[in-house]
């Protein structure tokens, strides 16, 4: 790697491609003009048991190329935490939004919460609706609040079914409505900005009621957890971590009050400065030259 030429008080640096990927909360200071990104808040927590809890919905997805930002700015990054699975009788806790406090900033809006009883919670997706015989629930609304692309997608009802609860929203499709047979977390959306091909923002699948032959759901594809299914799955599962997956929501188990739902995933940042050539402003010495060309900065 080599800084490609002086020019008066000016390097004009060649910038090879860089991600930068967020975990956690931090700050980004730009290289280029413009970057691509990825914001994903995080997921919804599952529904607790009161018959069946439903699914927590997807963490908002937000994607995008050619963003502005000035070259040695720096830009908090706010990674959102999952919501917190529930107990009988509760609901899941919505998840936290994610925000790139770029300047045209970009928030990315936590998962609903799935229901223990009752329609779900609004979020990027919705968490599903809860089992309450005889009323009939819908699932929480997705995109709330609205941008544009859609961030996601509305959790599951219960379709007029008596008892059954719905699946978490996801990024790329709505919950699946409560059947008999369980009901599916909305499948998330893939990028390819880390370098690898990952698919983020599944919603949770919704708990069984095996007292009344009601089964669980799977996790959609994104890390959405699946719901409380007796064996091989007997406690509903977590949304994965990093990717903002809503969590199963809990089965009807009185036996075990203290049976949980699953709490929702945690979101992810990833940020990328394409390919390009700028202008470095100011008098640099060598040995800040040196410093920016092994950082991979420059080349």
């Amino acid at each position: 790697m080599a800084v490609s030429r002086l020019i008066g008080s000016q390097y004009t640096a060649t910038l090879s491609d860089k991600t930068t990927t967020f975990t956690s909360s931090g700050t980004f200071t730009a290289s280029v003009s413009a970057i691509d990104y990825l914001v994903v808040a995080g997921g919804g927590g599952g529904g607790g048991q009161y018959y069946g809890g439903g699914g927590g919905g997807a963490g908002g997805f937000r994607t995008g190329t050619n963003s502005p930002v000035v070259a040695g700015s720096p830009y908090p990054i706010t990674v959102g935490a999952g919501g917190s699975a529930a107990l009988i009788y509760q609901t899941g806790g919505s998840g936290s939004n994610s925000v790139m406090a770029t300047p045209s900033p970009i928030t990315s809006a936590g998962g609903g919460g799935g229901e223990d009883y009752a329609d779900g919670i609004a979020g990027g997706s919705g968490g599903g609706c809860g089992s309450s015989p005889p009323t009939p629930n819908s699932g929480g609304a997705g995109n709330t609040p609205p941008v544009s692309p859609p961030q996601g997608n509305p959790g599951g009802g219960d379709a007029g079914i008596t008892a059954v609860a719905g699946g978490g929203g996801g990024a790329s499709a709505a919950g699946a409505n409560g059947t008999p047979g369980g009901a599916a977390g909305g499948a998330g959306s893939p990028s390819t900005l880390s370098g690898s091909d990952v698919t983020y923002a599944g919603g949770g699948g919704c708990g069984q009621m095996s007292v009344w032959g009601l089964s669980g759901g799977d996790g959609g594809a994104g890390g959405g957890g699946d719901g409380s299914k007796g064996a091989p799955t007997p406690v509903a599962v977590a949304g994965t971590v990093n990717t903002g997956g809503g969590g199963g929501g809990a089965g009807y188990n009185p036996a075990n009050p203290s049976n949980v739902s699953g709490a929702g995933g945690s979101g992810i940042v990833i940020i990328k400065e394409p390919d390009g050539t700028w202008s470095a402003g100011g008098v640099w010495g060598y040995k800040q030259v040196f410093k920016q060309t092994v950082e991979g900065n420059w080349r």
